[in-house]
């Protein structure tokens, strides 16, 4: 069996090649993302693995079949960047890995939050430089404060009960309420009394055609003066250039992004050599308020290594017929 893994780096390779544990598998590497621009190279192939930034449209799933291509396996929770209805017409069978890690998301975003408030990273410039004033580095205490999570699946829960530890106030909103965050405290509320309620504001759900754009100026104009926002999710739940105007206006007192709506132009290559032209990218890095990380939540090794097993063994599974273990969701 060929799997053709795409958007490779090199920690992918050390990891898939770690958890390939049958020599009956051969996995073909692609660096570059998926596209229509590589489709047409993928040959003798039973399954074609994806990450967050492929594109896995209609036009590339045709090619895709027609190859001969079964399963599309995605190596990551979020679906969006796939067209589900032409993968049923088409016969491919989908998976992803829902709940690598939820922990390593959590935790990132915690200590966005926590460099932000307390700004460490620029202590840190600092004293290097034999700079130690403390003027400007002045934070809040989050034990206390009202933390509003929009998202309370396995990372968004994670989170929350974090945030209990630090003893904040947890609201939060989720179609789907979560029994045991109800009695260990967080207190469910319409999206509205969130967004109005919440001192910091943490992005945990999946990017849908109902949510894209969920943060844009009409809804950070119901939020308190002076927010603090975190999105460790998709960047399209934010809308940038009304984020932009916020941070101007000073009504977003900080922004925390490891998602950015435009990432695949970006993230995940070194660009230290090049003139990067998207104006929103760099105008967000130019605010001394605004955290970005290049999409590394994910990157830790526990869930590098589950990432790894679990999409194997899936692919495996389709393989011989027996479906994958009850910790992947097909779609």
């Amino acid at each position: 069996m060929k799997i053709t893994l795409f958007s490779a780096k090199p920690y992918d390779r050390q990891y898939f090649d770690r958890f390939n544990n049958s020599q009956n598998i051969e996995i073909e590497y692609y660096e570059t993302h998926l596209g229509p621009h590589i489709a047409n190279v993928v040959e003798d192939t039973y399954a074609v693995c994806a990450f967050v930034n492929d594109k896995l449209g209609a036009p590339v799933l045709q090619t895709l079949a027609e190859r001969g291509v079964k399963v599309i396996a995605l190596r990551c929770a979020g679906f969006n960047n796939v067209d589900l209805e032409a993968a049923r017409r088409l016969g491919l069978r989908v998976c992803r890995v829902p709940a690598y890690s939820p922990e390593a998301v959590a935790e990132h975003t915690v200590a966005m939050l926590l460099t932000l408030n307390r700004k460490t990273h620029k202590a840190y410039n600092r004293v290097r430089e034999q700079n130690f004033s403390l003027n400007g580095l002045l934070g809040f205490n989050l034990h206390g404060k009202t933390i509003g999570v929009v998202g309370t699946g396995k990372i968004g829960k994670a989170f929350c009960k974090i945030m209990l530890g630090f003893g904040c106030k947890v609201i939060a909103y989720d179609i789907y309420e979560d029994a045991d965050l109800k009695q260990a405290g967080v207190n469910y509320l319409p999206l509205e009394e969130v967004l109005a309620t919440a001192d910091v504001l943490s992005l945990h759900c999946p990017l849908t055609p109902e949510n894209h754009y969920i943060i844009n100026g009409e809804s950070i104009r119901k939020m308190k003066k002076g927010v603090v926002i975190i999105n460790t999710s998709r960047g399209g739940l934010i809308c940038t250039t009304d984020i932009i105007e916020a941070l101007k206006e000073k009504h977003v007192g900080a922004l925390g992004i490891d998602v950015y709506e435009q990432e695949e132009k970006l993230f995940f290559r070194d660009l230290s050599e090049n003139i990067i032209d998207d104006d929103n990218i760099q105008r967000l890095m130019s605010f001394p308020n605004v955290l970005v990380t290049a999409h590394q939540a994910f990157f830790t090794d526990e869930a590098l290594s589950q990432i790894a097993a679990v999409t194997l063994n899936s692919i495996t599974g389709f393989y011989t017929g027996n479906e994958p273990a009850n910790e992947m969701i097909l779609i």
